[in-house]
């Protein structure tokens, strides 16, 4: 397949964009959508790299079809949207290892141009691809990716196979799981993954993990995964969720770190088994949803065990949603959205740590049959300038990606 190449252009990335458009009297910031039909275009999760550098163009993933859960033999393409050439789509390649959660991991590597990295399936493995968009230049690694160091010289990942079996949605089909009939397997956890050499080390253990610690309400022979992994902003330290089935085929949950390098200095952030989504703040502190002394809210954790984290948004930021902090911005607003609402709305904003309140980005409604493993959550990710922010909706008919312009909110 002939690859494009393309050119910078000084049009603006946020022509065409509408009027700011209202709810009543309530102010909204412009959208415009960037992908159409009849095939649906979606991205898949908050916490990655969504924009090029130069915040021009915005990766995503394509198919034909909604509404169950995909089969190994279902293929995707992914793709780039231009934001300053029409929003002109441009297929990159093809991926046999994906879910509607998380897509396939698509992402550019930071700090190496307009390369972008994501996961397929070869044969009987799972593999990550890298393609230089500017070059065309492409090879494979032998391992699947998850998140990438701020770098870009690492990623990490974990068992997609394991991940599929006991959380479908979030892992990929078309491989068994090896560990199946092992609750607490010694050979599967999370890898580091060299993204120059395609070598992989094992960092921690499932077994060594579900042996550190306490265990909320844990069942005799419950089977452990981890799944939700990144790496702190300074590439140091790697955080990720530790996962295990309890009665009725629900689970509990606990947040841990540990050293991105040799997997030692393992601490245990959060144990209430209720932690939620995540993200890093700085190096030394997460923001997450959970529950403690001030009830369920965003706490901002220490990235150290046996602490009392500190409530953000308290009566504002009622309920869990995926978050982000915008960038340039000194940390002082957060990206986040909600899940449908009594009217099936979601409900991306900016919450303002400066004054403390709540900035609404729009109201997008989700039609029921998007819902569990099939939903399409907004999932709200960021420009790299901190003034645009890309939203999966399909509430314009089938699953679209629609972009929002910050800069009015945030100067």
């Amino acid at each position: 397949m002939r690859r494009r190449h393309f050119l910078q252009s000084s049009l603006p990335l946020l022509a065409g964009l509408p009027l700011t458009q209202s709810r009543g009297q309530e102010a909204l910031p412009p959208v415009r959508q960037i992908t159409r039909g009849p095939k649906v275009h979606w991205f898949g999760y908050y916490d990655k790299m969504q924009f090029d550098p130069t915040n021009r163009f915005v990766l995503s993933n394509e198919v034909d079809f909604e509404g169950r859960t995909p089969s190994a033999g279902d293929r995707i393409r992914v793709g780039l949207v231009d934001l300053q050439d029409g929003d002109r789509w441009t297929d990159l390649g093809k991926s046999d290892a994906w879910g509607w959660q998380q897509g396939c991991m698509l992402q550019w590597r930071p700090g190496h141009g307009r390369e972008v990295i994501w996961n397929d399936r070869e044969d009987d493995h799972f593999v990550s691809h890298l393609l230089d968009t500017a070059t065309g230049k492409q090879r494979t690694l032998p391992h699947p990716i998850y998140a990438l160091s701020p770098d870009g010289s690492f990623g990490v990942t974990a068992d997609f196979s394991r991940i599929q079996r006991l959380r479908p949605g979030y892992g990929y089909q078309g491989v068994p799981d090896a560990t199946a009939e092992v609750p607490r397997p010694e050979n599967s956890g999370v890898w580091r993954v060299n993204l120059d050499t395609g070598e992989r080390t094992l960092l921690v253990s499932i077994a060594d993990i579900a042996a550190h610690g306490r265990l909320p309400h844990e069942v005799p022979g419950s089977h452990h995964w981890f799944n939700h992994l990144l790496v702190s902003p300074d590439g140091k330290r790697l955080i990720f969720l530790h996962r295990w089935k309890i009665e009725k085929g629900r689970w509990l949950t606990r947040m841990l770190t540990a050293n991105a390098s040799d997997g030692s200095d393992v601490r245990l952030i959060d144990d209430n088994g209720l932690t939620s989504h995540f993200i890093w703040r700085d190096p030394e502190h997460i923001l997450a949803w959970s529950k403690h002394a001030d009830g369920p809210a965003f706490y901002v954790f220490k990235d150290a065990p046996a602490h009392d984290p500190k409530p953000i948004g308290l009566g504002v930021m009622t309920v869990d949603g995926h978050c982000t902090y915008l960038p340039k911005q000194d940390n002082q607003w957060v990206l986040c959205d909600t899940y449908p609402d009594k009217e099936r709305k979601q409900n991306p904003y900016l919450f303002s740590l400066a004054t403390g309140k709540k900035h609404p980005l729009g109201h997008f409604y989700s039609p029921a049959p998007y819902a569990g493993e099939w939903r399409c959550d907004t999932h709200p990710r960021h420009s790299n300038d901190g003034r645009m922010a890309v939203v999966d909706s399909p509430h314009a008919g089938g699953r679209q990606l629609h972009l929002i312009d910050l800069s009015g909110m945030v100067g």
